[in-house]
């Protein structure tokens, strides 16, 4: 049954669509933390979708809203007053930090991504970007072009004139070996001589950890001491929280925060797990941000009701059950005892991360170089032991990817461990 899908698949999907798995596999339905495929075999759900079922698979209090707002009406777009949309902006503007705050909904982190470089050019009348080595920020043509990650970037051409910029994986690179206040002096040096070569920039966008390129970061205060050179030029600084948001690093409910010293971004946007598999993305920016295009738009698909009543129903959740805290708790537990097991593996270079959004990255013993072959083949290790967890990294890494949802017992992290400690020894 699963391989003539796959043949189905194969004759009408595009060749770039990426599959995992040599045997891909068709999940058919999720409780909790754990999902099962048309085989019925189940298993332990360590990527959420890409981070995308934040709380829990089938988490009634979601479904039931879903439910609920699906007998009234589903859909009007954005011509139309709209009582949830109003109630999820009101809420997210006032979590996010950012004074006199203005939130627009889109279906997803692409396109809020999308939406925040329209409004920094405009804003800004510039088309440079600054953007960090090894991110990601979606597939749109614009997208593509600020992305540093050769391997997600298909092509060159691109409206925006983009420069990257050193800081976003700490342990690699021509810093690596400096302290962590020496890594932020020259990475912060380097943005100054940037800049002195180059027009006015729009905007700097960054993930506070960089999802697609394995769960990467720069020490704590980067983007802090970042901002301080950006403020004094003019130049916005973009947070793409698309991965970090919502309590999944557990220090902070924004992976910006880990940076507050010089306070909240000029924009951030969000998506994946505040919908909890629903399609939500959107921006957040200061008001005269947000109103400085001087045309008509609207959202079609934006901020319907049937999404916005699964992410207010998703967001209560994760704040009445203190789901950070959990993140940060059993994401503690979880990080320990990966480098516990790690050190007894020559193949893993490194387990970082924080919260419940972890990265082990796989190398040939005694070298920096990549194991792209070692990495797959945990992948398929852990999915035969009934464990799903997700690959990334940039140029010349490969790293596993870590993201349960943020419900993750202490139990089920131990489960998932011993399955994960297996899968490397397998190696």
């Amino acid at each position: 049954m699963t391989k003539d899908l796959l043949g189905r698949h194969r004759a009408v999907m595009p060749g770039w669509l990426a599959l995992y798995y040599e045997e891909p596999l068709e999940i058919t339905h999720g409780e909790g933390r754990h999902v099962w495929d048309a085989e019925g075999n189940r298993y332990l759900d360590f990527f959420g979708g890409i981070l995308t079922t934040m709380t829990a698979h089938a988490l009634p209090e979601v479904t039931k809203a879903v439910s609920e707002q699906a007998g009234r009406i589903i859909h009007s777009s954005t011509l139309y007053l709209n009582r949830p949309m109003v109630e999820l902006a009101e809420r997210i503007a006032q979590l996010s930090g950012i004074p006199d705050a203005r939130v627009f909904f889109t279906t997803s982190g692409t396109e809020a991504n999308d939406t925040a470089l329209l409004l920094a050019t405009t804003y800004r009348q510039s088309n440079t970007i600054l953007a960090m080595r090894n991110s990601y920020h979606g597939r749109s043509f614009s997208a593509v072009g600020i992305t540093g990650n050769r391997g997600w970037s298909p092509t060159s051409l691109s409206p925006l004139q983009t420069l990257y910029v050193h800081g976003g994986v700490r342990t690699r690179g021509p810093y690596a070996g400096l302290s962590d206040e020496d890594f932020i002096a020259a990475c912060v040096e380097d943005l100054k001589d940037l800049l002195g070569h180059t027009r006015p920039p729009a905007a700097l966008i960054a993930e506070p950890i960089q999802g697609v390129g394995g769960f990467t970061s720069g020490p704590d205060g980067l983007y802090a001491a970042f901002r301080d050179v950006l403020a004094e030029r003019g130049i916005l600084w973009i947070a793409d929280e698309v991965q970090t948001g919502w309590g999944r690093t557990g220090d902070h409910f924004w992976g910006w925060q880990a940076h507050g010293q010089s306070g909240p971004p000029d924009m951030l946007t969000f998506a994946k797990g505040i919908g909890n598999g629903m399609s939500i993305g959107g921006v957040v920016a200061r008001a005269e941000i947000m109103n400085c295009l001087d045309a008509n738009s609207i959202s079609t698909f934006g901020g319907t009701q049937i999404t916005m009543a699964a992410g207010l129903a998703n967001l209560s959740y994760l704040l009445e059950h203190d789901l950070q805290g959990n993140a940060r708790r059993v994401g503690g537990l979880l990080v320990e005892r990966l480098r516990a097991v790690a050190a007894q593996v020559p193949h893993v270079r490194e387990v970082r991360g924080r919260g419940l959004m972890l990265g082990i990255e796989i190398t040939k013993p005694g070298t920096d170089d990549a194991d792209v072959a070692a990495a797959s083949a945990v992948l398929e290790a852990a999915r035969e032991g009934g464990l799903l967890i997700g690959k990334g990294g940039g140029h010349n890494t490969s790293s596993l990817r870590i993201a349960p949802p943020l419900s993750l017992t202490v139990a089920e992290a131990e489960e998932g461990a011993a399955i994960l400690e297996s899968a490397l020894r397998s190696i």
